[in-house]
């Protein structure tokens, strides 16, 4: 066997297995889609039953999320750009990109954990009632989701700086892109569902 037949038949091997891979990311967030459906019906079911406590309109500081919330959006802007330079093998813009990208999700992670933090200090802790029960199951799941990508993104930042930019690589990055726009689409509707229509209540 050729050096050139040896070379293809690698190749296509490496191809069927990102293929594989890719099929599986998409099983994994149609899995994802169905717990976080199961999460959002059970705060809707349950977001009245405050115990005899403050409503959740009260406990909500709207212009901390919207904050937030904003940071979570520039981040899928920021994973974007990271993208499109990574596809035109610019590595230092994408690492910057994704550097940028992490930055801002660490800081809609830490104000998350402040303001759970603050929830718990003032007694309205996960334990206080049905409504902040699933409150926090519902917006801490996605925060899970959030330090998973983190790690995610750290990893693939040092390898794009230790090995470049190749086919798989850009392939494993466009998957941490959807991951990442796919939790700012969920961000979306906890911001909709939870705080502004909690905060109507």
């Amino acid at each position: 066997m050729s050096a050139t037949t040896a070379n293809l038949e690698h190749e296509a091997q490496q191809e069927a297995l990102l293929d594989k891979t890719a099929f599986g990311f998409w099983v994994y967030l149609m899995t994802d889609l169905v717990l976080f459906a199961t999460l959002f019906a059970t705060f809707a079911v349950m977001r009245l039953n405050t115990a005899g406590g403050e409503p959740l309109s009260e406990l909500f500081n709207l212009p901390f999320v919207l904050v937030e919330t904003l940071l979570l959006l520039t981040s899928s802007f920021t994973s974007g750009l990271a993208l499109l330079a990574a596809k035109k093998q610019h590595r230092q813009l994408a690492v910057l990109g994704f550097g940028v990208t992490f930055l801002l999700g660490a800081a809609f992670l830490g104000m998350e954990l402040h303001e759970f933090r603050q929830l718990a200090s003032e007694g309205n802790s996960w334990r206080a009632s049905g409504a902040l029960s699933s409150f926090f199951t519902l917006v801490g799941t996605h925060g899970a989701h959030i330090t998973g990508g983190l790690i995610w993104m750290a990893v693939m930042m040092w390898r794009v700086m230790r090995n470049g930019i190749n086919s798989h690589t850009i392939r494993r990055l466009t998957i941490l892109s959807l991951f990442w726009h796919f939790l700012d689409i969920v961000w979306i509707f906890i911001f909709t569902m939870v705080y502004l229509l909690g905060a109507a209540v």
